[in-house]
C-alpha cells in the first residue's frame, strides 16, 4: 500500500506546528560554550550550575552505577572534569530534551512509561558500547533516551491519526513502526531524526536515531544504529516501560552480525541493566518530570 496522499508531509510536523518544542537556549549557550577555543571548563560549568534541577540530575547520574567511580562528584567542575566536557553535554541534553514534551494524551502514551523505555533503551546501548570498546558512551545513553522522540511529536501534532494507526497495528497484529510508514511514508525515526537535525544535535546522534528501525540505511554510523537497534530491542523484549509499540521489533540480522555479539553477553547485560535502570529512572525522575 502507497502512502495516504496529503495525511501529512514530515515538514507538516516540524514546521507547522508550534507544538513542537525548541531546544533549550542554555543547550545551545552550553555548545558555543563548548567549542569556543577560550572557554575554561569554569566556563562550562557555570552554564550548566544556573539550571539546578540539571545541575541536580547530572551529579547524581556522576554518582551512580551508570559510571562506577570510586571518588564521589561533588560538583559540575568536577563533573566535567572526571567524566569529560562532551559527555556532560550529552547528557545535559537528554534530561533537557526529557522535560519538553507535556500533554499528550494518556490513551496514546504514558509519559512516565515512555521515559522508562527510553532510559532502558538508553542503558543497553550504553552497556553494549561498551562490549563493543566504543569510546564517548554517553552519546549511546543520549541515543537511547532520544530514539522514540519522533513519536512524541506525532502524538502532539496528529494524535487522530495515531490512534488510528495505534488500533491498525494492535488489530493487524503488525509492528506500529511499519503502519506508520506504510500509511506516511516514513516512521517516527526518521521525524525524530529529522527534528535532532533542526536542533543542530551531531549526527552521531541524531543518524543513529533516524536509523533504529532501519540500520542498514545509516550511512556515517551504521555501528551506532545497530547498537541503538537492538537497545531499543532488548528493552522492548525486557519490557521495561512502553513506547506505544505493542509487539518488540524485528532483528535486524545485520546489525547482529555488523556488531558480532555472543549470546553469552546477554546474561550480564540484563544483569547490568537491572542493576542501573531503577536509580537511573529515580535519578532522573520521570514522573515529577511530566506532570
Amino acid at each position: 500500500m502507497s502512502p495516504e496522499a496529503g495525511v501529512v508531509s514530515m515538514e507538516t510536523l516540524l514546521e507547522g506546528v508550534s507544538a513542537v518544542p525548541s531546544l533549550p537556549l542554555f543547550h545551545a549557550r552550553l555548545d558555543e560554550a563548548i567549542n569556543h577555543p577560550r572557554s575554561s571548563i569554569a566556563d562550562i560549568s557555570k552554564i550548566i550550575s544556573e539550571d539546578q534541577g540539571l545541575t541536580a540530575r547530572i551529579l547524581k547520574l556522576a554518582n551512580s552505577p551508570l559510571f562506577g567511580y570510586f571518588s564521589r562528584i561533588d560538583t559540575i567542575t568536577q563533573a566535567v572534569t572526571i567524566i569529560g566536557v562532551q559527555q556532560v553535554r550529552d547528557l545535559a541534553l537528554a534530561i533537557s530534551v526529557m522535560g519538553l514534551f507535556n500533554g499528550i494524551p494518556e490513551d496514546l502514551v504514558t509519559m512516565e512509561l515512555f521515559w522508562k523505555h527510553s532510559i532502558a533503551c538508553g542503558l543497553t546501548a550504553r552497556i553494549l558500547a561498551t562490549s563493543q570498546r566504543e569510546s564517548n558512551l554517553e552519546r549511546f545513553f543520549v541515543a537511547g533516551i532520544l530514539h522514540d522522540i519522533g513519536r512524541l511529536v506525532m502524538f502532539i501534532n496528529i494524535p487522530d491519526l495515531c490512534r488510528a494507526m495505534i488500533e491498525q497495528s494492535r488489530s493487524e497484529e503488525r509492528l506500529l513502526y511499519e503502519v506508520e510508514r506504510e500509511r506516511l511514508g516514513f516512521d517516527h525515526g526518521d521525524v525524530g531524526g529529522s527534528l535532532l537535525q533542526r536542533w543542530k544535535i551531531p549526527p552521531r546522534v541524531a543518524e543513529p536515531v533516524a536509523c533504529h528501525h532501519n540500520s542498514r540505511h545509516s550511512g556515517q554510523y551504521p555501528r551506532e544504529a545497530a547498537i541503538l537497534h537492538l537497545a531499543d530491542l532488548i528493552a522492548h523484549a525486557l519490557e521495561f516501560g512502553s513506547s506505544g509499540e505493542g509487539c518488540v521489533p524485528r532483528l535486524d540480522l545485520g546489525a547482529w552480525e555488523r556488531l558480532a555479539l555472543s549470546p553469552h553477553l546477554f546474561p550480564s547485560l540484563v544483569r547490568e541493566i537491572d542493576t542501573q535502570f531503577s536509580e537511573t529512572v529515580k535519578i532522573l525522575d520521570v514522573c515529577a518530570g511530566n506532570e
